[in-house]
């Protein structure tokens, strides 16, 4: 983000701090897309069921927050919070909506759509740590400050945790290809 956006952005959190729907509906808006996309490929096929405790949990404790500019890392925490909360009681959330996420291969990348399936392929089997952190990194292009932030671990702890993930990740993608 352009230091103007940021500007921007704490903007929007200070305005909906003092009760501006108008900016709460604008950060939403700004936000939900990526949100949705992170919960969906946490493996919640209902992510929209997500999305939405997770925008009421921020509605909440927004006027707590007390640095506008870590409202990005403060949101994918609530989320993750969400995400891991429904993993630990699966009565919370029938097994049968773990799905995989659908095929991204619209996102334009530098890799075939074989090895973009490969590496969904891959990601869906990793540890949630493991793909949680691949997925603030990579795909949300998170600092590995803010990843810190949202998973309230140690900065080397993230820094093990994502080369750990994409050794991981390298593994399971070798281990697909082999005859």
């Amino acid at each position: 983000m352009s230091d103007s956006d940021n500007l921007y952005l704490r903007l929007l959190v200070i305005r909906c701090q003092a009760g501006d729907p108008v900016a709460l509906e604008e950060l939403i808006a700004m936000h939900q897309p990526r949100l949705r996309s992170f919960l969906h490929k946490m493996h919640f096929s209902h992510a929209d069921d997500l999305l939405q405790d997770v925008w009421i949990d921020v509605f909440h404790g927004l006027p707590r927050l007390a640095d506008p500019a870590s409202f990005v890392p403060w949101l994918y925490r609530i989320a993750r919070n969400r995400v891991y909360r429904k993993l630990r009681r699966p009565d919370l959330f029938p097994l049968d909506t773990l799905d995989p996420p659908a095929d991204e291969s619209a996102e334009e990348n530098t890799f075939t759509s074989e090895d973009a399936a490969a590496v969904h392929v891959a990601l869906d089997k990793l540890s949630p740590e493991h793909r949680e952190v691949l997925l603030l990194r990579f795909m949300e292009e998170m600092s590995y400050d803010d990843i810190a932030r949202v998973t309230n671990c140690n900065l080397g702890t993230i820094r093990s945790r994502i080369h750990n993930a994409k050794r991981h990740l390298k593994s399971i993608i070798e281990q697909e290809n082999q005859p």
